[in-house]
């Protein structure tokens, strides 16, 4: 049974050596650099971040470059990790209302208050191939002016619509939520847990979610009150200090989408809020996690579960890390001789069995 499986301590390190030819590629062309990576994919960097829960441009970049340039193995990567680093303490909540804005939208005004910041989008790209692009040598394009970039503070527009009682005010809660990288989730599950889930699920996953509530299974048409990106400060309390120190900042994409709500017996119609935040510039996700939010307030709002999947919190929350979700489909491509062994004596038994069956009615 085992005299197969002889000699594969070998043909693994042979195929780690094979990976580490195919990741360098053709040796006739120049490496990749780490800061090459994380300046020109960046887009791909921010994600390793965001679903790898660890904010590190650098460690992203070389997690995809390790990976060679899959972007689910370099955010497993970065999760292996992360468990590594010993935790020195907890950073106060950010305020992404003092965010330097270098992009901040809204769908729902035209002349939102403080002001729209287009910044740097595809939203109004053609989506042709640029074979410019592909031309070697190629100038770096000149830095964009300082002064699209919004550096004072910006308010958020949900608050202007909470200010006139037509948004559902969000109750104040000091305690501190459960950290899923160290708490395995139990259900039902809180916002603060749910929010933490959504944040690091797979996008893919997460916007077709947020899509099928879009399509009718859930009735969540929502309006996206505000996006923005920017970087804002992280602050720490030192207690040795008596207060606050910042200690860096990072660059976040937050989405607010406003629903509506057509009331209860204790709530008067108003509109209510769906939430996303995520690591670097990460706008499809954050307003697909706004989505698949406000889907998973059903109850708390108390309205009607349509059976939609995204409405079912263990579902949602259950399937949508792409870590757990690739460590349970690729452990079936590992060596499983014994159980396959077992089934297929199993069914030439039942294959014998039925044909003895057979046998015996025809000679009946």
């Amino acid at each position: 049974m085992y005299v197969a499986v002889k000699g594969g301590e070998r043909a693994i390190e042979n195929a780690h050596a094979w990976l580490d030819e195919e990741r360098r590629g053709d040796p006739a062309f120049a490496a990749l650099s780490l800061a090459q990576i994380r300046e020109q994919l960046s887009l791909a960097v921010d994600r390793v971040m965001a679903e790898g829960s660890l904010y590190d441009p650098d460690l992203a970049a070389l997690a995809i470059k390790q990976a060679r340039g899959d972007l689910i193995e370099a955010i497993f990567l970065i999760r292996a990790y992360r468990t590594t680093l010993p935790r020195l303490g907890t950073s106060r909540p950010v305020d992404t209302g003092a965010m330097a804005c270098d992009r901040r939208i809204s769908a729902t005004y035209k002349d939102a208050p403080g002001g729209q910041v287009l910044g740097p989008t595809f939203d109004y790209t053609h989506r042709l191939l640029d074979f410019k692009l592909a031309a070697e040598g190629t100038p770096a394009p000149a830095p964009a002016p300082q002064a699209t970039a919004r550096t004072a503070p910006t308010p958020h527009i949900a608050a202007y619509l909470q200010d006139e009682g037509l948004m559902q005010s969000e109750p104040a809660d000091d305690t501190a939520p459960s950290d899923i990288t160290r708490t395995p989730m139990s259900y039902p599950a809180g916002r603060a847990v749910r929010l933490q889930s959504l944040a690091r699920a797979d996008e893919g996953f997460t916007l077709g979610m947020a899509y099928s509530t879009q399509r009718g299974y859930g009735y969540n048409h929502a309006f996206v009150g505000e996006l923005r990106i920017g970087r804002v400060p992280v602050e720490m309390d030192v207690p040795e200090l008596g207060f606050a120190v910042e200690i860096g900042e990072i660059e976040l994409t937050e989405c607010e989408t406003v629903n509506q709500f057509k009331g209860s017996r204790t709530s008067p119609p108003q509109f209510t809020r769906g939430y996303g935040l995520v690591f670097g510039k990460g706008e499809r996700k954050a307003i697909s996690m706004a989505l698949v939010d406000r889907a998973l307030r059903w109850e708390e709002l108390g309205e009607d579960n349509t059976g939609a999947a995204a409405q079912d919190e263990e579902f949602v929350l259950s399937h949508g890390d792409n870590i757990q979700a690739t460590g349970f489909l690729e452990h079936i491509k590992l060596p499983h001789y014994v159980d396959f062994q077992s089934e297929l004596e199993l069914v030439r038994k039942m294959r014998r069995d039925a044909g003895a069956g057979n046998t015996a009615e025809a000679a009946e």
